[in-house]
């Protein structure tokens, strides 16, 4: 398959691009939408969400380069606005269980930012910005549990990699996400968005409804609007997901991009990080600080083009997420062809065998990576040691009791057995085939599906009710995927999700904007209690 390219070798096209997105974003201003304001610390709390308050910022659709070209304007300090966040969190958290702890320092943080930018030494486009982490990423002056109690401890020695890239770009880690506990590979029937440390998360849209897992309190976080953008992890599915079912913008990228030092593992052959937000642009720029990418003062640059106009975009309907979802997919094809692209209908092959192959080639590798994560950290040393912890601990168990998957990983042969080997090079193989022969066969830009089904009841009882396909080849491929929203059905978003080439995140993002631009389908949560019929 040729030699894998390192994040480094991106720089220079990510770069450009986010010079030119940076500029566009500040030249041609956000959507208006639902409003929640952000004020200055003792001149009022923020509404309601999705009320419209005193003259300010409007942080449902504000994007960082117009929050630092105010912040440069003297008109907004990072203090100002991670306060703003922090009441936010107060006031919706509550209803959503999304964010388990804030950091205590956030302010003190924020203040350092403030100073910067009064005496122009800024970092970059996030210094001063609010991200929440989610929490299977080290910390090293907050818990990282996963979810699990047997982490619950004293927090790890050391930040996770990316966390010191985020510190030192000036970011405001602003606090830690709740997220389906272990990345939902603990047990065969799970409930996405449940831990054992932070309870259920409710999907900001409809609160009975999931969020879908595992980075489920990353994105229904920045539904909410409680943080600029945040951080998510995937194995497969686990940004896209979230970010499709909670309305915001999820990128998985390329495998190695960003580092995974430091980050509670599944699979080193398939685990990435990602930047999740309520646009394009702010995910692209937080990409950029992920990868160590020297971007960190962006040159004017022509802004990019919307114009779909001769792209060609190849659409796997997905008809197994059903007819609602299939109609949104209708119409997205129909506004991308009005704004000038070529839609065609494609179906990706060898799909039935990376189903059959991908499951047992986790279980070994989860083995191998967490028994090696786990000997860093205070608690049970392996997975034999977790395992035996849940058993004798009620508290794992109360919203439901399985870790088969546990006990498979157990028993599964070694990464190093012939028969492993084996599974993971003809994974590897059949899924970069089944994206690559498509996107060449058919002339293609990027791959277009449905990111997810309308959000189901969440059950502790039934488990999860998800049959999502789609962000199967780029995970397995370790290619990037864009969720981007598409519509709703009813009060539920669905999203689009964008497959390119191998390292081809760049384009990917130009293009998830352009795409993003034409669909124009975010909206502000509701908060609603129920709605319709119960799946």
């Amino acid at each position: 398959m040729g030699k894998k390219r390192t994040a480094r070798s991106t720089a220079q096209p990510i770069a450009i691009f986010i010079a030119a997105l940076t500029a566009a974003a500040v030249w041609t201003g956000a959507p208006a939408g639902p409003r929640a304001h952000a004020t200055e610390p003792g001149t009022g709390s923020p509404p309601a969400a999705g009320a419209h308050g005193p003259a300010g910022i409007d942080l449902d659709t504000v994007t960082i380069p117009e929050l630092q070209a105010r912040m440069a304007g003297g008109s907004l300090t990072p203090t100002a606005l991670t306060t703003a966040y922090l009441r936010r969190i107060e006031e919706i958290n509550p209803r959503i269980r999304a964010v388990l702890r804030t950091d205590p320092t956030a302010l003190r943080q924020a203040a350092a930012s403030d100073a910067r930018h009064r005496h122009g030494r800024t970092l970059g486009p996030l210094d001063g910005i609010p991200v929440l982490l989610k929490d299977n990423v080290d910390t090293r002056d907050l818990p990282t549990t996963a979810g699990s109690l047997a982490l619950a401890g004293r927090p790890p020695a050391t930040d996770a990699a990316l966390v010191t890239r985020l510190r030192r770009a000036g970011a405001v880690i602003l606090g830690k996400t709740n997220l389906s506990e272990w990345a939902n590979f603990r047990a065969a029937k799970p409930t996405s968005g449940w831990s054992a440390v932070g309870g259920q998360t409710h999907n900001p849209y409809v609160l009975d409804r999931n969020p879908c897992g595992s980075s489920a309190g990353s994105a229904a976080a920045l539904a909410a609007s409680l943080a600029q953008v945040a951080i998510g992890t995937e194995t497969d599915g686990s940004i896209v997901c979230p970010a499709g079912m909670n309305g915001v913008v999820g990128l998985k990228p390329s495998l190695g991009m960003v580092s995974q030092s430091g980050v509670v593992p599944i699979s080193a052959e398939q685990d990435t990080a990602g930047p999740m937000a309520r646009n394009v642009t702010d995910a692209a720029l937080t990409l950029a600080v992920l990868t160590d990418d020297a971007t960190a003062h962006p040159a004017p640059a022509p802004a990019p083009s919307h114009d779909l106009r001769g792209r060609r975009i190849g659409l796997w309907r997905l008809p197994a997420l059903g007819p609602q979802v299939d109609a949104v997919m209708t119409r997205t094809a129909q506004k991308l062809r009005a704004a000038g692209a070529e839609v065609v209908e494609v179906t990706l092959p060898y799909q039935e065998r990376l189903a059959e192959l991908e499951f047992p080639a986790l279980l070994s590798e989860f083995h191998r990576d967490i028994d090696t994560y786990l000997a860093t950290r205070n608690g049970p040393r392996d997975l034999a040691g977790l395992i035996e912890f849940n058993r004798t601990h009620p508290a794992e168990r109360t919203c439901f009791a399985g870790q088969e998957l546990f006990e498979q990983s157990l028993a599964a042969p070694p990464t190093t057995s012939p028969r492993h080997r084996a599974m993971r090079a003809e994974l590897k193989d059949l899924s970069r085939r089944s994206i690559d022969e498509t996107m060449a066969a058919h002339h293609l830009d990027a791959i277009a599906s449905p990111t997810n089904p309308p959000a189901w009841t969440t059950d502790c009882a039934r488990g999860d009710n998800d049959v999502i396909p789609s962000s199967t080849p780029a995970a397995v491929a370790g290619y990037p995927s864009l969720s981007v929203p598409a519509g709703s059905v009813g009060e539920l978003p669905v999203g689009l999700l964008l497959l390119a080439g191998d390292h081809q995140d760049a384009g990917l993002l130009s293009l998830g904007a352009a795409v993003e631009h034409h669909l124009n389908a975010w909206r502000a949560p509701r908060y609603l209690p129920t709605t319709g019929t119960a799946r």
